[in-house]
């Protein structure tokens, strides 16, 4: 069954394999999509540094929450967990990712570009799926990260974005919004409040 509410990568693969939803695979490469007629322009980050994913070291607890109709406002709330490492001098942020009442693993990579100065993410599972383009590029602005592309659905014209937000010593958010109107309006679509263990 084709769903339209979550075409991006790191989730797609969240849900196929976590046997949360059935799901297309969207473009390989986030930044590959041909814009929206009157997008509104992607704001290029301010330039970053290694160690800015530093605060996601350590072991999470989070709380999920997936959008499953929109009409209804119907929402999927589940529990998952995380182990994550910064190595390389900070130039690279790890992340395992379990969920285990749905028997899934996943790991997100978030990585420095020195040349660029911003941060690309990356996504793969547990089952075998390779890493693929160059990652969907971003950096922090006001105390949040953002990270932010065209794409497409199929052959429709998309946007996605994933924040990480609300970053506390022991806590922080991340959300995955999309738009299909070239970014003059945004759905969320998915939730993980993160609350690092003792």
């Amino acid at each position: 069954m084709h769903d339209e509410r979550f075409p991006w990568p790191r989730r797609s693969l969240l849900h196929t394999m976590a046997g949360l939803a059935l799901l297309p695979m969207v473009a390989a490469s986030p930044a590959a999509g041909a814009p929206v007629a009157g997008a509104v322009p992607i704001e290029p980050p301010p330039p970053g540094r290694a160690g800015e994913f530093d605060f996601l070291s350590g072991d999470w607890r989070i709380r999920h929450r997936r959008l499953k109709d929109a009409a209804r406002d119907e929402w999927d709330a589940f529990e998952g967990e995380a182990t994550c490492w910064s190595i390389l001098g900070g130039v690279a942020s790890i992340e395992e990712l379990r969920i285990p009442a749905r028997s899934f693993s996943g790991m997100g990579m978030r990585l420095f570009d020195s040349e660029q100065r911003r941060w690309f993410e990356l996504w793969t599972n547990a089952k075998g799926a390779s890493l693929t383009g160059p990652g969907m590029p971003g950096g922090f602005r006001d105390g949040a990260a953002v990270f932010e592309a065209d794409d497409t659905d199929g052959e429709v014209p998309i946007r996605v974005r994933s924040t990480w937000d609300r970053i506390a010593p022991r806590a922080c958010r991340w959300q995955q919004s999309v738009s299909r109107d070239g970014g003059r309006s945004w759905a969320t679509n998915w939730i993980m409040e993160w609350e690092k263990k003792a």
